[in-house]
């Protein structure tokens, strides 16, 4: 089973991703890994990746998608994939699907996680991380791990122990520049979900219930 996951920052996606991953045992594939391995490695495409990258500026399709082309080729994703990440606009969208399509594999599934805006920057700018464990969930916007409150001090709903905010969490005009990417629906991720939805079974999924929630829906959708 090939499949392409969407949703914007604060959505759920990585975990809702490791939930596929799991119940239908492929790897779970994110282009951000891709290119830190070719680079690593010293590919051919991780150095032409590795020159752009150090001037600070995007790594061109025609070097991001053969090297994503040469992740799904391998043998752990012989049964099939979860591609996370890429494409990110409608331009890549289109170039990714003719590659595919050259290389005769098929595009099973999308998966779009739907969420608003608004909710979307809030679960961001609310999470919080514990300083005794970072696995332990806390959102002061999200009431099923909303943080516990102890002598007037916010604390881990958890362990009690003290709570802090990432200062990228806290960087509203980055996430603007993020979402602003994601919610274009004439060149920007929006149009690529669009894309596919006339060619391939897309599957919505409301990512404003809890996280068990959403699973649930997910896995009934993709059968």
């Amino acid at each position: 089973m090939n499949i392409l996951i969407f949703g914007p920052n604060g959505s759920g996606k990585g975990t809702q991703g490791a939930v596929v991953q799991k119940k239908f045992s492929v790897p779970h594939i994110e282009t951000g890994v891709i290119f830190r391995d070719n680079i690593k490695k010293g590919t051919d495409l991780g150095k032409k990746a590795k020159a752009f990258i150090d001037r600070g500026e995007l790594v061109p399709d025609d070097i991001t998608i053969p090297m994503i082309l040469n992740r799904l080729k391998e043998a752990d994703a012989a049964k099939g994939w979860l591609l996370d990440g890429f494409p990110r606009n409608l331009a890549q969208a289109e170039a990714l699907y003719d590659a595919l399509k050259k290389e005769g594999m098929a595009l099973d599934y999308v998966i779009e996680i739907v969420l608003d805006r608004k909710t979307s920057k809030n679960r961001i700018m609310g999470r919080r991380l514990c300083a005794n464990d970072n696995n332990h969930p806390n959102n002061i916007f999200i009431d099923a791990i909303k943080p516990a409150e102890k002598e007037g001090t916010v604390v881990c709903r958890v362990c009690g122990g003290a709570l802090s905010a990432r200062a990228d969490d806290q960087d509203e005009a980055a996430i603007d520049k993020r979402h602003n990417i994601y919610y274009d629906t004439k060149t920007g991720t929006m149009a690529a979900v669009n894309f596919y939805k006339e060619r391939v079974k897309v599957i919505e999924v409301d990512g404003l219930p809890g996280v068990k929630e959403v699973s649930a829906d997910l896995l009934k959708k993709l059968g």
